[in-house]
């Protein structure tokens, strides 16, 4: 009885493992991503980065991504505006993507960096520079793809529409526009986490974390969702020689398009 009794509690423990190890694939085809969650409107973002050789100095960027839901070619789709604000005019990027509204597919994504335009027109099955922008640096870029991915400049909306739970952890096929071909990263789910927000509301959020290396270097990658709203509200990136935070700022912090966009 003993001998059958650890058995058991072996086997339960092996199930719980594997159970705990499962992750489950965002692909397109399943629309696993909960596209009604995500909410249109303009939301802003502090990013600061601290260097362990320089602890006393912080560096910045303010970050504005609009969400808007429109109608292209008869398809309602999301177009996500960005602005990424530095310490200096060079440090200014502005990016434009769609996607499609029922599953979040990448259908177009440019970027404008150092005055430098990249705009591309990304399919299922393979992206191009996109002929109809002008002066576009990436006009004739090809890329075949082995598989349908997701816009790694917009993981921000993608973690916000995964369906978070205990224990779950997703592979999501990311591409970043232009550079090495998709991967699949995983992301896993590693708790939770009661978090203060700016305006002292108390949050309870998913904690997603990822972790891997680059360039020889390893790094880490946790971001707090809001379990209620689906919701990012925070990110700590940890890597050889320092670390980078983002917080989500007030609904009600300035809004600096109209100042600047006329």
């Amino acid at each position: 009885m003993k001998y059958r009794l650890i058995a058991c509690v072996f086997v339960f423990c092996l199930i719980s493992t594997l159970t705990q190890a499962q992750v489950d694939t965002i692909r397109l085809k399943d629309k696993r991503l909960l596209t009604s969650v995500l909410k249109p409107g303009l939301k802003q973002y502090l990013i600061y980065f601290q260097y362990t050789k320089d602890p006393k100095n912080l560096r910045f960027w303010y970050w504005l991504r609009n969400i808007r839901i429109e109608d292209r070619n008869g398809e309602k789709v999301f177009t996500t505006t960005q602005h990424w604000y530095g310490s200096d005019t060079v440090s200014y990027r502005i990016c434009y993507s769609v996607n499609r509204k029922d599953d979040y597919a990448p259908l177009f994504h440019s970027e404008t960096i150092k005055g430098i335009t990249k705009a591309y027109n990304w399919g299922p099955d393979k992206m191009t520079g996109a002929d109809t922008v002008a002066k576009n640096a990436q006009k004739t870029f090809k890329l075949d793809f082995k598989a349908p991915n997701f816009n790694w400049n917009l993981d921000i909306e993608t973690f916000e529409m995964l369906p978070l739970a205990a224990n779950k952890a997703f592979a999501i096929n990311f591409y970043d526009a232009g550079l090495t071909p998709p991967e699949y990263i995983v992301y896993k789910v590693i708790g939770s986490e009661v978090l203060t927000t700016l305006n002292n509301e108390q949050v309870d959020c998913w904690k997603l974390f990822t972790e891997g290396d680059s360039n020889g270097d390893h790094y880490s990658e946790t971001y707090w969702i809001s379990k209620k709203e689906h919701e990012f509200l925070k990110e700590e990136d940890a890597f050889k020689g320092g670390y980078r935070y983002k917080v989500k700022m007030l609904g009600a912090a300035t809004d600096l398009l109209p100042r600047f966009d006329h």
